[in-house]
């Protein structure tokens, strides 16, 4: 499954409410304690940004941003009540995007969460789209799923761009026939053969896609990282 945002802190009552209040305001967001449940969670689903705290029961938010600067580029906004500037310094050098004060307002970090997510976050209307699992460089025609490069034919760029294009639109069988194909007379085991594939290339689970859905009796929908 994807999220909006994981917060990763041990306060558990804070990152609990800053989690609640997010979901209340459709960011959809998931809380853990410790830098191991982080590792499992982003093990089984996605985040499109994440909220790391410093101090951790289990190690150090430190430590964890490196860890996940190996393997992503998804966005990483440190929160903290450590006032050092040296921890400042720190937090950006190894990869983190910004640094937040504790206390932080709800609604001030929502609005900066939300701004972030719109920056990384963008559609095939754009010249790049990223989520932390997916990225498209539409221009250049490259696809990375999970850090790797996913190799497509160029129909199954196109197909991908154009489901891409219409975002959480399901698009019918005839409607790609016509803009994909341009012909609409494709079968329906072309389509399906296509789909498969552009599947095995980006998504986690191909058999239990999040990014390419099929509704039944209609046709397929690109749900993108607010799924």
């Amino acid at each position: 499954m994807q999220y909006d945002c994981l917060i990763i802190d041990d306060e558990q009552l804070l990152a609990d409410s800053t989690a609640e209040y997010f979901n209340l305001f459709g960011v959809k967001t998931k809380a853990v304690y410790s830098a191991a449940e982080c590792r499992r969670f982003l093990g089984e689903h996605t985040a499109r940004l994440l909220l790391l705290d410093i101090n951790l029961g289990d190690g150090s938010g430190f430590g964890l941003c490196k860890e996940l600067r190996e393997k992503t580029e998804i966005p990483i906004l440190f929160i903290s009540a450590r006032t050092s500037d040296d921890d400042k310094i720190i937090a950006l050098n190894i990869g983190g995007d910004d640094y937040i004060q504790k206390p932080y307002s709800l609604g001030v970090l929502l609005a900066k969460v939300k701004v972030v997510l719109k920056r990384f976050g963008k559609t095939a209307e754009s010249d790049k789209y990223s989520d932390g699992w997916l990225t498209v460089d539409f221009q250049a025609k490259q696809v990375f799923a999970g850090g790797k490069e996913a190799r497509l034919t160029a129909l199954e760029f196109k197909l991908l761009s154009c489901l891409m294009r219409h975002e959480n639109k399901v698009l019918s069988k005839q409607e790609l026939f016509e803009e994909v194909w341009e012909d609409k007379f494709t079968g329906d085991g072309t389509l399906n053969v296509h789909i498969r594939k552009i599947r095995e290339a980006v998504e986690r689970i191909p058999g239990k896609p999040e990014y390419i859905v099929t509704v039944w009796g209609d046709g397929y929908r690109f749900c993108g990282g607010r799924r």
